[in-house]
């Protein structure tokens, strides 16, 4: 039997939560808090979890930092985090941060338990939306370099460079309004509105 620690400030989902799992035969509930700084005043060396299910957007310390506090204390245990967002950034953030796996808050208590258990058996639970996420944030390079044009990657270079467009055009030989043309393209395919945004990509390696 694996003991657990949730920390969820939405009331109503933590006690779900609490319910659900003190039922379950496979795992007991230990502590049930609304904060960071309320799991760890509960904590004690007779009171140590194996898993922490945790929120991401939680009051006081959240995400990552509050994940490095987590593992700075108990090295041993295993971290997963129950949140609304998929944004990329934010998990790879938490995965970095010692985090064993990503759940949606909207997944069935079901599948809740399934992945607590994939990972009492050493697995590394994610929802299949947030596996997809995690796949999305390591691929992005190869997307982009595929779907911009040979001339628009040397725009995209000439504007790093901190070309402007008259000495792109001259570089290259062609006109202000190709430039400004091959510019739009490059807007609408890595989906940005700005060359800071552009040149921010390029710098990041995702082009």
């Amino acid at each position: 039997m694996k003991s657990i620690a949730i920390i969820e400030d939405d009331i109503e989902l933590r006690e779900l939560l609490y319910r659900y799992l003190s039922h379950q035969k496979e795992f007991n509930c230990i502590i049930s808090v609304n904060s960071m700084e309320d799991f760890f005043s509960e904590l004690s060396e007779e009171n140590k979890p194996d898993i922490v299910l945790s929120d991401i957007g939680l009051p006081g310390k959240q995400g990552d930092e509050s994940l490095r506090a987590i593992k700075e204390k108990l090295p041993e245990t295993e971290i997963v985090m129950l949140t609304v967002h998929d944004d990329p950034e934010k998990i790879f953030k938490c995965l970095q941060g010692g985090a064993s796996g990503y759940l949606l808050k909207n997944s069935p208590l079901e599948e809740i338990k399934k992945y607590l258990t994939i990972l009492a058996d050493g697995g590394s639970p994610m929802s299949p939306r947030i596996a997809r996420k995690v796949i999305e944030y390591f691929q992005p390079k190869q997307k982009l370099i595929k779907s911009l044009t040979e001339r628009e990657y040397d725009i995209v270079v000439g504007l790093v460079e901190g070309l402007s467009y008259k000495m792109i055009a001259d570089k290259y030989h062609i006109s202000i309004d190709t430039v400004r043309q091959h510019i739009r393209n490059v807007y609408r395919k890595l989906n940005v509105n700005s060359k800071a945004e552009v040149i921010t990509k390029k710098l990041r390696g995702e082009i």
